[in-house]
């Protein structure tokens, strides 16, 4: 089922606020992406995971301009997990999320010191985004939601190649569509076809509410993630078609919902 501006003539009607003027190319892109990975069904209610960063908070916005757009009826919620991290307050998004006719999901758990306790060998930020995951996970099985939607972008996947090429031998990524280990609920990421410096001018543009990231357990050591993404950006200016190239080379391998 292709996302285009069609109107949604479903049984059910939505109620939609005024919506931003949203980038036709920003559009077209997520709308190809849930296309190619088949992502979002009839019917589906997709749980879409919002930190406060850019990337969430526009996809935010694509996702309410789709409730109309697209040519299937689906619903969205969205959801935050605030790990209670000193200097981290994404309290300001339940106001955000007043203004929207969007079911809104708080969550809160003390990740630091959850790992204080159990960690062991994964870096801080790896053991957080598991047990934010697993924390996606409970809210989408308690309020009926199938799909559980991720900001990544890009330019995480691209980050996420190497570090695996270069640190584990394997060619691997991050998926666009995958089933979770339970078989119970679907991830999907959306944007994976769009540029990470595409969400930023949009974020700057529309003013969005971004929340800084400002765990300190992100600032004591400069990151591998952090050192591929400058290495990809400097190559990038010697091959002006790398990331197109490298989504070429990753395509086959982003979605595993078709194994088996």
């Amino acid at each position: 089922m292709v996302f285009t501006n069609k109107i949604n003539l479903s049984k059910k009607i939505h109620t939609v606020e005024p919506r931003i003027v949203l980038p036709k190319l920003l559009v077209k892109l997520v709308g190809r992406a849930i296309n190619d990975f088949k992502m979002i069904k009839e019917d589906d209610k997709v749980l879409l995971a919002v930190s406060g960063g850019k990337d969430s908070l526009s996809l935010f916005h694509i996702f309410r301009h789709f409730l109309v757009s697209a040519p299937i009826y689906f619903e969205f919620g969205v959801v935050t997990i605030d790990p209670k991290i000193d200097g981290f307050e994404p309290q300001a998004l339940e106001y955000f999320f007043r203004k929207f006719d969007t079911p809104y999901f708080f969550e809160t758990f003390s990740i630091m010191k959850q790992a204080e306790k159990s960690m062991k060998g994964n870096s801080y930020c790896s053991f957080c985004a598991r047990i934010k995951r697993g924390l996606m996970y409970q809210v989408a099985r308690r309020e009926g939601y199938n799909v559980l939607a991720l900001g990544h972008h890009l330019d995480d996947l691209a980050e996420s190649l190497m570090m695996s090429m270069c640190h584990n031998g394997k060619i691997q990524t991050m998926k666009a569509h995958y089933i979770n280990d339970a078989k119970d609920l679907r991830v999907i990421r959306p944007l994976a076809y769009v540029r990470e410096r595409q969400l930023a001018d949009f974020a700057k543009i529309t003013h969005l509410p971004v929340i800084k990231d400002s765990c300190p357990a992100c600032y004591q050591i400069p990151t591998e993630r952090a050192h591929f993404k400058k290495w990809l950006l400097t190559e990038e200016k010697r091959t002006p078609n790398l990331y197109k190239n490298l989504l070429s080379a990753m395509k086959p391998m982003l979605d595993e919902t078709k194994k088996g």
